[in-house]
């Protein structure tokens, strides 16, 4: 496990021998510091050839419109086509946060990446450990 950031926004976490990159933001997040996080972990996840993402966000509220324009432009293109496969997600606890969670869930998979949603982050963890 190398802890890469720890600020107020999040933690992003990579666990090398196990492939996965994990982050868990601690408040809402958007603008500047979300694409630092998530910048910063598609960097790791492409340096130690990971395939699957775990992404606690239960503090965090809905998205911004911006950032998840962002997100698919910058982001999730990068990570798949760097081999992502399988993301655990603890969704957030603001149900209108969670609505605009099942449209980026829903992309992804028709994009091909295996989705499942946990409530306690040890499940999310264990389930990623059992995937090739």
């Amino acid at each position: 496990m190398k802890k890469i950031m720890d600020n107020e926004f999040a933690t992003l976490i990579v666990y090398p021998g196990k492939k996965i990159v994990h982050h868990k933001y601690k408040k809402f997040i958007f603008g500047s510091p979300f694409h630092e996080v998530m910048t910063k972990g598609a960097d790791i996840f492409i340096q130690y050839n990971c395939t699957k993402w775990l992404s606690d966000d239960r503090d965090n509220a809905a998205m911004r419109q911006e950032d998840i324009t962002w997100s698919q432009i910058f982001w999730e293109k990068r990570i798949r086509e760097a081999g992502w496969k399988y993301w655990a997600l603890i969704m957030p606890k603001k149900a209108v946060a969670q609505i605009a969670m099942k449209e980026i869930i829903d992309r992804n998979k028709k994009l091909g990446v295996i989705v499942e949603i946990f409530t306690n982050p040890t499940q999310a963890m264990e389930w990623l450990e059992k995937q090739e």
